[in-house]
């Protein structure tokens, strides 16, 4: 399954990645392991859909020719399950960065949360958050945000398909959501909040789906690298 031959054909390889891991972490670990094993020099690896470091769950590596499929997999809806935190937003619209405001909860209830969540499905305009990976005059976002810059930033058309809501215990609140390509969860938390006259930021967040891939067939990237190398 994992000889030479059949990695250069390419294999498309479901990994759990890790909290606090980036994605490209993720990556080098796996190329890094190839190269080792079988003592070359390059060999092409990359991921189909970037999972930040608070977040954890399904990432697609694509080894050998199946990284020529990469945009392939980008374009396909992806299942989130996770934590809203109300009452509070952040800078970066998770629990990167500290809280910097705080908004009254006492007015919400859950029927207020699951009403709410009603009206953020379909197709709809979303600012992306400051601290992203999306380039502003040559920088990406985050490198703005970080000293301070202001810049403007362009929403982007997106789709929720489906936005459940799991649990209420303020100020948490579980959910589960299914969305299309470009879509900002972190952003999703803030928006929600705001719509709630309060404040929300992500608490957590887990990919459970890329299209027809499920988390529960995949495998840490350790495992992998043990399988790699015919360990136990």
């Amino acid at each position: 399954m994992y000889d030479l031959e059949s990695l250069k054909k390419g294999q498309v390889v479901l990994i759990d990645k890790p909290l606090a891991w980036t994605s490209f972490d993720v990556v080098n670990k796996m190329r890094y392991a190839i190269l080792k094993k079988y003592q070359l020099k390059k060999f092409k690896v990359g991921h189909a859909g970037t999972l930040d470091p608070l977040a954890t769950g399904l990432l697609l590596i694509c080894v050998g020719k199946a990284t020529k499929t990469i945009n392939t997999f980008q374009n396909l809806d992806k299942e989130y399950t996770g934590t809203f935190w109300l009452g509070a937003t952040t800078p970066s619209y998770d629990r990167e960065t500290a809280i910097d405001q705080h908004f009254e909860t006492d007015h919400i209830t859950p029927e207020l949360i699951i009403d709410t969540a009603k009206k953020f499905t379909g197709r709809q305009k979303q600012f992306p958050p400051m601290f992203s990976a999306i380039k502003k005059n040559g920088k990406k976002l985050y490198e703005h945000a970080r000293k301070g810059e202001t810049v403007d930033i362009a929403p982007r058309e997106i789709e929720i398909k489906e936005f459940e809501i799991l649990a209420v215990n303020l100020p948490k609140v579980d959910f589960r959501v299914k969305v299309s390509k470009g879509t900002y969860i972190r952003s999703l938390a803030y928006d929600f909040g705001k719509a709630l006259n309060s404040g929300g930021f992500l608490w957590s967040l887990r990919r459970t789906k890329i299209g027809n891939f499920n988390v529960d067939r995949a495998v840490s990237h350790q495992t992998w690298i043990k399988h790699l190398n015919n360990e136990t």
